[in-house]
C-alpha cells in the first residue's frame, strides 16, 4: 500500500502537454484543491479564496507552483516522502514580519506572470478553471483566457490501476467499520456521539494499517423517522437509537486522496412493521440492480433506471427523491454528477456509488450504498458488507 505513485502524476503532466498543443493554449493554471492534488500530488492546506495558489503547466516547459507561506513546511514534508510531483515553487509572504520573502499576497498574479515569462509565455491563451484570479488578470492584461474546467473533470473520471488499488484497500476499512457499527450499537445511545465513536475506531484502525499515509474518515447516521431526510433532519443533536426502528449509516474513508462510500440500512432489534421489511428488501434489490448495470458500454442512466424499476415493482416508486449514484474518486461527490439523464456509456475503470434510496415520511429512509469499479465485462463491487436483512438486525 502506498500513496499514488509519481508515475501517475507524470503521465497526467504528459497528457496536459498534449492537450495544450492540441488546443493551441500556452499554459494551464490549476487553482482549486481537488484538481491541485490531481496534478501535483499535494493536498492543499489552505483555502485558495483567501490564500490563492496556482499549479502552472506552461506549454513545452516545466511546471511550477505559486504557494502561500503557510504551506512552507507542508511542502517540505511532501518532498521528503516523495509525494510532491512539482518541486519548483515560489512562496509569497503571509505577513509583514516575513522579511525573508520577496513577494506579498498582492503580488500573486505578478509571480505567475513572471514565472510564465521565464518559460517564454508572455502572450496567447491560458486555460484556467472557471476564470482567472483577478490578480492574474491585472498582471497579464495581454493574455486571453479559456475555461479548463471540463477538461479537468474528464481527466478525473477514469482511474489509474494504482488508484483502484488504493480504493480497494480503503473499502476494506469501511467494511471493518460497518462490522464495528453492528457489534457496538446499543439502544438508547446518542446517534451523533456514536458516529464519533465509530470514526475514532476507524481512524485508529487506519493508523494501524497505514501509519505513515493519509487517512481521513467520517461517519454520519440517522435513525427512525428522521432518516427519511437523507442528510439529516436539521435538529438531530439528541437523536437516539430506538428499538424497532431503522438506521441509515454512512461510512466514508478518503485514503491517500481517494474516497470510498459504504452505507447500510440496519434495524435496532426486529423491524416493527411489514412496511419496514418490504422497503428494506426493495432498497437491497435496487442497490444490486443498479450496480449490475455498471459495466463499460452500458449507459450511465441504465443504473438509475434499473433501481427505479425495482422500487416501482415493490410499490415504493413515489418515495424516490434522489439519483441512484454519482462518480467517486478524488472528491466524495465526484463527476459525473447526473446519473438519471446521462446517456453516455460507462467507461472502464470509472468509479461510482450505487445508492438508490427511498424515504417514507413518518417511517424512515432505506438505502444501501456500494462503491463500484466499472468493469469491462462485470462490475467490481469493492464494499462487501452484507446487505441481507438477517445480518442487519442488531440484537437487543
Amino acid at each position: 500500500m502506498a500513496f499514488v505513485p509519481q508515475s501517475v502524476f507524470a503521465d497526467r503532466a504528459q497528457r496536459i502537454q498534449a492537450w495544450l498543443e492540441q488546443q493551441d493554449y500556452n499554459a494551464l493554471v490549476v487553482t482549486t484543491p481537488l484538481n491541485f492534488y490531481m496534478v501535483t500530488g499535494f493536498h492543499l492546506d489552505v483555502e485558495p479564496w483567501e490564500r490563492p495558489v496556482a499549479a502552472v503547466f506552461p506549454r513545452g516547459g516545466e511546471p511550477f507552483l505559486v504557494m502561500n507561506e503557510l504551506s512552507t513546511n507542508h511542502l517540505k514534508f511532501a518532498e521528503e516522502r516523495d509525494t510532491l510531483f512539482v518541486r519548483d515553487y515560489t512562496i509569497y509572504q503571509e505577513h509583514q514580519t516575513s522579511l525573508n520573502r520577496t513577494y506579498s499576497r498582492d503580488q500573486f498574479g505578478a509571480i505567475v506572470a513572471e514565472r510564465l515569462a521565464q518559460r517564454g509565455v508572455t502572450r496567447g491563451t491560458i486555460a484556467v478553471e472557471g476564470g482567472p484570479h483577478p490578480l492574474m488578470q491585472i498582471a497579464m492584461p495581454q493574455m486571453s483566457w479559456a475555461n479548463a474546467t471540463r477538461y479537468l473533470i474528464e481527466m478525473r473520471e477514469v482511474k489509474y490501476p494504482e488508484e483502484l488499488d488504493i480504493l480497494r484497500d480503503g473499502a476494506k476499512l469501511t467494511d471493518w467499520g460497518q462490522d464495528q457499527y453492528m457489534a457496538l450499537l446499543k439502544p438508547g445511545m446518542n446517534i451523533k456521539a456514536f458516529d464519533f465513536e465509530i470514526s475514532k475506531l476507524m481512524m485508529e484502525e487506519g493508523a494501524r494499517r497505514w501509519p505513515h499515509e493519509k487517512v481521513e474518515v467520517r461517519a454520519f447516521s440517522s435513525g427512525g423517522k428522521w432518516s427519511s431526510a437523507p442528510h439529516g433532519s436539521g435538529a438531530e443533536a439528541a437523536e437516539a437509537f430506538e428499538v424497532g426502528t431503522g438506521v441509515v449509516n454512512i461510512l466514508i474513508v478518503r485514503l491517500n486522496g481517494l474516497v470510498i462510500e459504504n452505507e447500510r440500512t440496519l434495524f435496532v432489534g426486529e423491524p416493527a412493521s411489514d412496511v419496514q421489511i418490504r422497503a428494506f428488501n426493495a432498497a437491497t434489490a435496487a442497490c444490486e440492480a443498479a450496480a449490475a448495470q455498471m459495466i463499460a458500454g452500458n449507459r450511465v442512466s441504465s443504473a438509475d433506471a434499473a433501481a427505479q424499476r425495482e422500487y416501482e415493482a415493490a410499490g415504493f416508486g413515489e418515495y424516490i427523491n434522489h439519483r441512484t449514484g454519482h462518480g467517486l474518486g478524488i472528491g466524495g461527490h465526484e463527476f459525473p454528477e447526473d446519473m438519471p439523464f446521462l446517456h453516455r456509456p460507462f467507461k472502464e475503470n470509472e468509479v461510482f456509488s450505487s445508492e438508490p434510496g427511498i424515504y417514507i415520511y413518518g417511517v424512515g429512509g432505506f438505502r444501501h450504498d456500494d462503491t463500484v469499479i466499472i468493469g469491462k465485462d462485470a462490475p467490481e463491487v469493492i464494499t462487501t458488507r452484507s446487505k441481507k436483512l438477517e445480518d442487519q438486525i442488531v440484537p437487543v
